[in-house]
């Protein structure tokens, strides 16, 4: 399209109401006013998220902390919530901008923070049967925070991606070392069995809060919004 105008937030917030009127398709309405489908669909996606503050220009510069990038994507990688209904709670400008961090995290990369402890271990370092099941236990119940955990526990983070791969693939049984100098888990003393059960629970608990943390904040933003 040549000669687009650049709309202010009055012009955009106009549209929007004569979209809302019902009066014409969305397809009109973007024909009329020069501008595409998808954008009118930002437009008001923007506008019932920020209201007017939404629809001036400069919400395109908008920042992002890094550890909200993290949680949304990993909210979104939990095959829990749809890309529309993060973009609603974390307050992102558009599914395009979820989807570049999708694709940033799925390359490995991380989200860079002021506030972030030392970096994970680019070497690995030997570990046990159990230090394995434990890693791999901790990574799930924290959303699959890869980075995170190998920093916490001292490991490289291909190390946890591998381990956690593993263990929902195969089990505890899938991380043993292939050398025959760990237990494995028909050996361990019933003690052993005991403090890995306990193990499981309280990371599964941990998970459940933070999805029960998730839907309320959730299940507010649709009220508000009502």
């Amino acid at each position: 399209m040549a000669n687009i105008h650049e709309y202010n937030g009055n012009e955009k917030m106009a549209i929007i109401e004569e979209l809302q009127a019902g009066e014409a398709t969305r397809k009109e309405i973007a024909h009329k006013y020069n501008i595409s489908v998808g954008t009118l669909v930002k437009w008001r996606h923007r506008y019932e998220l920020y209201g007017i503050d939404g629809l001036e220009i400069r919400v395109r510069n908008r920042k992002y902390s890094p550890e909200l990038k993290l949680q949304a994507v990993q909210d979104y990688l939990s095959g829990k919530y749809s890309q529309y209904e993060l973009i609603d709670t974390y307050k992102i400008a558009s599914r395009t901008q979820l989807q570049k961090w999708i694709n940033k995290y799925n390359s490995h990369n991380s989200f860079k923070s002021v506030n972030e402890g030392a970096r994970a271990m680019t070497k690995g370092r030997s570990t046990t049967w159990q230090e394995r099941i434990d890693i791999a236990l901790h990574c799930i119940a924290q959303e699959r925070d890869y980075g995170k955990t190998a920093t916490q526990f001292k490991v490289s983070y291909n190390q946890v991606y591998q381990w956690v791969k593993k263990y929902e693939n195969g089990g505890e049984d899938a991380l043993q070392d292939g050398r025959g100098r760990n237990k494995a888990s028909v050996e361990l003393t019933e003690a052993e069995r005991h403090k890995l059960e306990l193990k499981k629970l309280a990371y599964e608990n941990e998970r459940l809060r933070a999805e029960i943390a998730f839907l309320k904040k959730l299940k507010e933003l649709k009220r508000r919004r009502s």
